[in-house]
C-alpha cells in the first residue's frame, strides 16, 4: 500500500512540474545591440586612383537598408545617383557607379543610419565610405551648427554645402549648380561636420531642400549663408541661420466665383500689410468699379465688380516689379453673395481684443447712429469703430471692465455692403472675465542692444496672443492675459516697420534678429508674474521631461 501511494504521489509531482514548465517563456538569450561591423570592401576603403565602376560592401551579419533615400548623403554630390542593391536583407551591399566622377576629387558616400542588423535594427552610425580620383583623399573639415532665424527649433535634414569660389563663381550657383561638396544635420543633430575637404575659398550654405535635389528654390526651400567668403583650412565653428525668403508677388489667372466676384490666386504666403497689389478692373476702356479683399485662410484674393452680364474684361495687376494684364469673359451665374455677418468672438472677450464682426461682402458704410452699444445697467458705453474693409473686418473699440456684461445692437440698415444690400437687426452679447480669471506678466529685459524691439508671447502653437513695441523701454506689461503657458521672443525692429523681416539671399541680407527666453512662462489665474529676460544670453532648450513608465 505505501509503494502505492509512493508511486502516485511521483507522478503527481512529475506531471505538476511539466505544468510549469509549459506556462514558462523561452528568453531566447540577451538582446542583440550590436551593430553589423564591416569585414571587406572592394575597393578598400580610402581608395586613391579610384577608377571602378562597382563597390561591394561586405558585413559580418545579414543587413537591410532603412530610409536612405534620407540618409545616405554623397558628396561632392553626383549627377546620376548610384544604384546600391539588394534592397532584402544579405551581407553585401553592391554600388553601381553611374556618373562620370571628377578627376583629382575626394568622394565621401556617408550611409547615417540607413545599415542596420536584420533582426534588431541596430543602425551602423555614420558609416562612411570614402574614396579619391587623385592620388590622395583630401582630410580638412569644417564645423558648425544650424538654427533657425525666426523659429525657436530649426528643421531636421538640412543640407550645408560649399561652393567652390573659383573664376566661374556666380552668386546664382545655388539656384542653377550643384555644391563642391555636402553634408546632412539627419534627424536629430543641429551640428554639421564637412570633411574630406580641400584648401580652398568656399561659399557657405544650408538648406532645408525640400526637393532633395541640392538646389535652391526659393518657394520651397529654407537658406542660410554666411556673408564672407570661408577660407579652408578653418577651425571656427560657424552659426548658419536658417529664414524663408519673402517671395515676390506673383498672380494667376483670375477665374470667375459668383456673379458677382473674382477669385484671384497669387504665389506664396505674402503680407500686405505694408503695400498691397493695385488690381484695375476693366470692360474695354471703362474701368469697372471693384474692391479687392483677402480670402481668409488661403492663397488668394477676391475682387468684387457689381454684376455684369456675358462681358469681356480685361484685369491689370501690379505690385512692385509685378504687372500682368489678364484677358476673359464673364459668364452669367445664378449664384449672388448676400451681406452676412457675424461675430468673430463669442461668449467671453479678452480684455486684450477689440470686438470683431466679420461680413461674407465688403461693406462700404457703417452708420453709427443705429448702433446701441449697452452695458449691464443699460448705461451707453462710449465706442468707436473701425473698417478693415480688406479682410472684410468690423472693429468696435471701447474700454473694457472686468465682469462686465454687454449688449451691442444694431438696426436695419446699420451696415451698408458694395452691393447696396443692408443689413437687419443684430444683436450680440458677450461679457469680460473677472479679475481673478486672468493674470499680469511683467517682463524686465536687460541687455537689449537695440531699439526699437517687438516683444511677443506665443502660445504652445506658435500663435501670437500678445504683443508689444517699445522704442526705449526696458520693462513690458501683458496685463490682463488669459492663463496659459507662454513663450517669449523678442524681436530687433532694425527697418521700423514694426514686424519680423526674413533675409534675402541675393541681397546678402540676414533676417531681423530673434531671441528666445530659454524657459516657457506659466501665467495662473490671479497671479501677477515678474519674469527677468536677458536677451543677450543665447536660447538654450529647457530638457524635455520624461515620462513616467506605468507598471
Amino acid at each position: 500500500m505505501f509503494e502505492k501511494n509512493s508511486i502516485a504521489f511521483c507522478l503527481v509531482l512529475i506531471l505538476s512540474l511539466l505544468g510549469c514548465a509549459k506556462r514558462g517563456n523561452i528568453t531566447g538569450g540577451l538582446k542583440d545591440t550590436l551593430a553589423p561591423i564591416l569585414k571587406a570592401s572592394s575597393p578598400k576603403n580610402f581608395t586613391t586612383n579610384f577608377h571602378d565602376k562597382e563597390i561591394i560592401l561586405t558585413f559580418d551579419e545579414y543587413i537591410k537598408l532603412k530610409d536612405m533615400n534620407k540618409q545616405l548623403v554623397i558628396s561632392p554630390p553626383m549627377k546620376h545617383e548610384p544604384l546600391i542593391t539588394p534592397t532584402n536583407a544579405s551581407k553585401y551591399l553592391r554600388i553601381k557607379i553611374n556618373d562620370t566622377l571628377q578627376p583629382n576629387t575626394t568622394y565621401s558616400l556617408n550611409f547615417g543610419q540607413s545599415i542596420t542588423d536584420n533582426n534588431e535594427g541596430n543602425p551602423l552610425n555614420q558609416f562612411k565610405y570614402v574614396f579619391s580620383t587623385g592620388r590622395y583623399i583630401d582630410s580638412l573639415s569644417l564645423g558648425g551648427t544650424i538654427k533657425d532665424a525666426y523659429d525657436k527649433e530649426s528643421d531636421s535634414f538640412v543640407s550645408v554645402m560649399l561652393y567652390e569660389m573659383n573664376e566661374n563663381f556666380t552668386d546664382s550657383i545655388v539656384y542653377k549648380e550643384m555644391p563642391r561638396y555636402v553634408t546632412n544635420t539627419l534627424d536629430s543633430l543641429k551640428t554639421f561636420q564637412l570633411e574630406n575637404l580641400k584648401a580652398g575659398k568656399y561659399l557657405l550654405v544650408a538648406l532645408k531642400d525640400k526637393n532633395k535635389n541640392n538646389k535652391f528654390n526659393s518657394k520651397d526651400d529654407k537658406i542660410g549663408f554666411i556673408k564672407q567668403p570661408i577660407t579652408i583650412p578653418n577651425d571656427t565653428l560657424f552659426e548658419v541661420e536658417l529664414f524663408k525668403e519673402a517671395i515676390p508677388f506673383k498672380a494667376f489667372k483670375p477665374t470667375q466665383a459668383s456673379s458677382n466676384k473674382l477669385y484671384l490666386g497669387y504665389d506664396g504666403k505674402q503680407d500686405f500689410k505694408l503695400s498691397k497689389p493695385n488690381i484695375v478692373l476693366k470692360k474695354g476702356n471703362v474701368v469697372v468699379p471693384t474692391i479687392v479683399t483677402q480670402m481668409a485662410k488661403k492663397d488668394s484674393l477676391l475682387i468684387w465688380y457689381k454684376p455684369l452680364k456675358n462681358d469681356s474684361l480685361v484685369v491689370s495687376i501690379s505690385k512692385d516689379k509685378y504687372l500682368q494684364d489678364y484677358s476673359f469673359k464673364v459668364k452669367d451665374q445664378k449664384t449672388k453673395d448676400s451681406l452676412t455677418v457675424s461675430a468673430v468672438q463669442s461668449g467671453a472677450i479678452s480684455f486684450r481684443d477689440r470686438f470683431a464682426l466679420e461680413t461674407a461682402t465688403p461693406l462700404v458704410s457703417v452708420d453709427k447712429s443705429k448702433i446701441t452699444f449697452l452695458n449691464a445697467a443699460k448705461e451707453p458705453v462710449v465706442f468707436e469703430t473701425e473698417q478693415d474693409v480688406f479682410n472684410q473686418k468690423l472693429y468696435i473699440d471701447f474700454k473694457k471692465f472686468p465682469e462686465e456684461k454687454y449688449n451691442l445692437t444694431l438696426l436695419p440698415g446699420a451696415l451698408v455692403d458694395f452691393f447696396d444690400n443692408k443689413s437687419d437687426t443684430l444683436v450680440y452679447k458677450f461679457e469680460t472675465k473677472p479679475l481673478d480669471q486672468v493674470g499680469n506678466l511683467k517682463i524686465k529685459l536687460q541687455n537689449v542692444k537695440r531699439y526699437p524691439i517687438i516683444i511677443e508671447l506665443t502660445n504652445q502653437a506658435g500663435e501670437v496672443k500678445a504683443s508689444e513695441y517699445s522704442t526705449e523701454d526696458s520693462v513690458v506689461n501683458f496685463n490682463l492675459i488669459d492663463p496659459a503657458i507662454y513663450t517669449l521672443r523678442v524681436i530687433y525692429d532694425d527697418n521700423k516697420n514694426k514686424r519680423y523681416d526674413s533675409g534675402d539671399y541675393l541681397a546678402k541680407r540676414y533676417s531681423e534678429e530673434v531671441i528666445y527666453f530659454s524657459k516657457e512662462i506659466d501665467v495662473r489665474v490671479n497671479w501677477d508674474v515678474e519674469q527677468t529676460f536677458d536677451v543677450s544670453l543665447p536660447y538654450v532648450p529647457e530638457p524635455k521631461k520624461k515620462a513616467n513608465k506605468k507598471n
